[in-house]
C-alpha cells in the first residue's frame, strides 16, 4: 500500500504530463483517500511508543497524507476536497492529538536538530505535523467557509 501511494504520490505530484482523463480519475480517487486517512489518522500516534516505529497502518497514513498535500495544491482536486465532509475537521483534531503527544513523550513529529555523531535522527514521522498544517493551508486557501472553522 505505501509503495502503490508513493506512486500515486509521483504521479500527482508531475502536474505537466497529467492528462485530463488522468485528473478527472485523481478527483474521483479524492473521496476514498479522504475516507482511509479520516479512518487512519490515529494510526501515527501509536508511532510515540518506540516499539511501533515500523508501523504499517501508521507508515500508510502518513504516505496518504502526502498524496493529500498534493492534491490539494492542485486547483480542481483542491476544490473537491475542500468541500469534502469532515476532513478539514479530522485534519485539525490529529493536528491538535499530535501537538499533544509530541509534549508527553518524545516529539518524533517534528524535525529535530539534535546530531549523533554525524547523522540526523530520523523517524517516518518527522515532518507529519507541518503536512497537517500544510493540508489545513490547502483546505482553506480561497475558502471562507474552512477559513471561518478553522
Amino acid at each position: 500500500r505505501v509503495t502503490l501511494l508513493e506512486l500515486m504520490m509521483v504521479k500527482v505530484s508531475d502536474k505537466s504530463s497529467v492528462t485530463s482523463e488522468e485528473m478527472n480519475a485523481f478527483v474521483r480517487h479524492a473521496d476514498f483517500l479522504a475516507v482511509c486517512f479520516q479512518e487512519k489518522c490515529g494510526a501515527v500516534l501509536k508511532l510515540t511508543a518506540a516499539a511501533d516505529a515500523e508501523d504499517e497502518e501508521a507508515l500508510v497514513t502518513i504516505r496518504l497524507l502526502d498524496v493529500l498535500c498534493e492534491m490539494t495544491s492542485n486547483n480542481s482536486q483542491r476544490e473537491h476536497l475542500q468541500a469534502f465532509p469532515g476532513l478539514l475537521e479530522t485534519a485539525i483534531d490529529t493536528l491538535r492529538l499530535t501537538h499533544l503527544a509530541g509534549k508527553q513523550a518524545v516529539n518524533i513529529f517534528t524535525a529535530t536538530h539534535a546530531v549523533t555523531g554525524q547523522e540526523e535522527i530520523s523517524h517516518p514521522a518527522v515532518g507529519f505535523k507541518s503536512h497537517l498544517i500544510r493540508l489545513i493551508g490547502n483546505l482553506c486557501y480561497k475558502n471562507k467557509e474552512n477559513q471561518d472553522k478553522v
